[in-house]
């Protein structure tokens, strides 16, 4: 049974959450991949850029390894935003629609649209986006920060970071800069995992969004704990292949976590957004 609604002290409303297997996360993954087989072309252009603008921040702090290493994690926490139009095609080929470049191209600009209908909560996909930049530029500046100050020597090249962060017999630097990213990287999750799916398809706040998000994770700590080391294992192997990896990883974790969000969200009694295909 699905846990009720609720409503917040503020009177803000939260869907009810469906209930979950404990291997349902692999499941996401699956679908995530059988979506990204259905419109190949148009998912792995996502990874083909998102390589590429990896590529573009591993060029400019090739010789300063600890600004990369606190670039590509901060790059991560923006994934969700970035996937926003891997949710629309997945909405999409649920719901039978094309899923053509158009889609792609009106979900990113049909902000003209929802100005018209929608004045009121267009700007929710925008908050929440320069929020998880906000949050993305704070780790890399307290990161870079962290390496740059504490470090016994400095760190240009991935040898000195493991040699000087990683395996230091002194210091626990290692430890320290681990902690503080998990810190981050918690709520960070907990804020994210459905706060963007649920924004793209239902018209609700910023607020209804997180605390949905905070929810789903409270009522399923373990799938939710292992949906969490899915996306971190299957990133990380994007990004030790030389990001190439990433072209595929990318679109399956991004039509993954549609699926993880409409398989935890009862969202029957929340009116839909403007559909991608740009129609009222």
């Amino acid at each position: 049974m699905p846990t009720p609604s609720a409503k917040t002290r503020s009177g803000v409303f939260l869907p009810p959450i469906l209930p979950l297997l404990k291997d349902q996360p692999m499941q996401w993954l699956a679908l995530g991949f059988k979506d990204l087989a259905r419109a190949p072309l148009l998912s792995t252009m996502h990874g083909l850029i998102l390589t590429f603008l990896g590529s573009c921040i591993a060029w400019i702090a090739h010789d300063r390894f600890w600004l990369l290493v606190g670039s590509l994690s901060g790059f991560m926490v923006v994934a969700p935003v970035l996937a926003t139009s891997l949710y629309a095609m997945s909405r999409a080929l649920e719901k039978g629609e094309t899923v053509d470049f158009r889609l792609l191209l009106n979900t990113w600009t049909q902000w003209q649209l929802r100005l018209r209908h929608e004045p009121d909560s267009y700007w929710s996909l925008i908050r929440f986006g320069l929020l998880l930049g906000l949050a993305a530029t704070g780790w890399v500046i307290t990161s870079s920060a962290l390496i740059t100050l504490l470090a016994p020597a400095p760190i240009h090249t991935p040898m000195d970071f493991m040699r000087h962060v990683v395996l230091a017999k002194e210091g626990h630097l290692f430890e320290l800069w681990v902690g503080l990213g998990g810190m981050m990287a918690v709520p960070v999750f907990a804020s994210s995992v459905i706060s963007m799916p649920l924004l793209l398809d239902r018209r609700v706040t910023v607020l209804q969004a997180v605390l949905t998000s905070w929810k789903a994770v409270l009522t399923h700590p373990f799938q939710m704990t292992f949906w969490a080391f899915l996306i971190l294992g299957f990133s990380l192997l994007g990004i030790f292949s030389l990001l190439l990896g990433l072209i595929l990883v990318v679109p399956m974790l991004g039509h993954g976590s549609w699926h993880a969000y409409r398989h935890m969200v009862d969202v029957s009694d929340l009116p839909e957004r403007l559909s991608g295909q740009g129609e009222p």
